[in-house]
């Protein structure tokens, strides 16, 4: 879908990440000005999406989501989504993915997270939808707009 550094404002996956967030939770993602570089750059919440490796791994994190786990586009990039939870909050967190593969898409989701300087903080009010590109599953997207120090 595009290389490291235009995978970051690739308006085709900006558009395989809002039509399937309009489509399956409903609601727009952005505003109708938003673009791909908007959402990677200046947009005010996280945006995270993963992929349907057996153990997936980050294919994208937007500059707050970054800002909020510590890590730079390519520590976090190809990183295992897994590590972003302790060990004790992986159990939750799959039971979220699993959610989420199975009815397209979860809502209000509040989950134990840990940065890479080890600071924990809480993400709220998660919405997760499953990322579908021509009738195939290609991966997991996250956004959130609050989290807080735990």
């Amino acid at each position: 879908m595009g290389t490291e550094n235009g995978f970051r404002v690739n308006p085709d996956f900006f558009d395989l990440l809002r039509s399937c967030h309009l489509r399956l939770v409903g609601t727009p993602l952005g505003g109708p000005d938003a673009t791909a570089r908007w959402l990677y750059e200046d947009a005010p919440f996280c945006v995270l999406a993963h992929d349907t490796a057996d153990d997936p791994c980050f294919t994208y994190v937007n500059r707050t989501a970054q800002r909020c786990f510590e890590y730079d586009w390519a520590e976090l990039v190809g990183m295992p989504s897994r590590l972003s939870a302790e060990p004790d909050r992986r159990e939750d967190r799959q039971l979220l993915l699993d959610a989420v593969h199975r009815d397209g898409f979860a809502t209000g989701y509040r989950g134990l997270r840990i940065a890479k300087s080890g600071r924990r903080f809480w993400i709220e009010d998660v919405t997760m939808w499953n990322l579908v590109d021509d009738g195939r599953l290609v991966g997991q997207a996250a956004t959130y707009r609050r989290w807080r120090d735990a």
